[in-house]
């Protein structure tokens, strides 16, 4: 009887354990998954600002109409599926180009709405970033709980995968480090 009752006892200790720790790190993987939305939401929020930016270039300089193509299609090409970092890099060039027919349009550059937009678009790409780092410290966060004592013991057979933090991928490696050519 004593024997029958140390084993349930071990039994339900043991499940409270494993129930700690499934709710610890269900709530882990979720604040990865809201990092990944929140990323999501500021990539949303750039492409949503660029048609309002080349409208207002076209209005100065419509006669830069390439510069002017090459933004739309990265943009579109960026919007359209699950954000890429190459596609997200190649907005990236195409913003800075548009962005420095400031500097070769004096009237662009001193437009009230130009400047609002590059604002504007410089806060969503600062929030970009935090969004990214963010991110990072969730899945830093969760692969650490995941993998510490006695929750690797479990983790695996409950569904937990470690998750991937947010890398450059080789598009954007070598570009991070170079000051960007904005002009304001």
């Amino acid at each position: 009887m004593n024997v029958a009752l140390v084993a349930a006892l071990v039994f339900v200790g043991l499940m409270v354990v494993v129930v700690g720790i499934y709710n610890r790190l269900v709530g882990l993987r979720q604040s990865v998954r809201q990092g990944v939305a929140d990323i999501d939401a500021q990539l949303r929020q750039r492409h949503d600002l660029i048609p309002n930016l080349v409208e207002t270039v076209k209005g100065y300089a419509g006669h830069e109409s390439a510069t002017l193509e090459a933004v739309i299609a990265a943009r579109n090409a960026a919007a359209s599926g699950s954000p890429s970092s190459a596609s997200e890099q190649q907005l990236r060039g195409a913003l800075d180009n548009l962005l420095a027919l400031g500097e070769a349009y004096p009237d662009l550059k001193a437009s009230a709405n130009f400047q609002s937009l590059q604002h504007e678009l410089a806060d969503v790409e600062d929030k970009l970033a935090a969004a990214r780092r963010a991110l990072n410290a969730a899945v830093a966060r969760f692969n650490g709980a995941r993998e510490s004592f006695p929750a690797v013991l479990f983790a695996g057979a409950l569904g937990f995968a470690e998750a991937d933090f947010h890398r450059l991928d080789a598009s954007e490696q070598g570009t991070v480090d170079q000051v960007p050519k904005i002009g304001f």
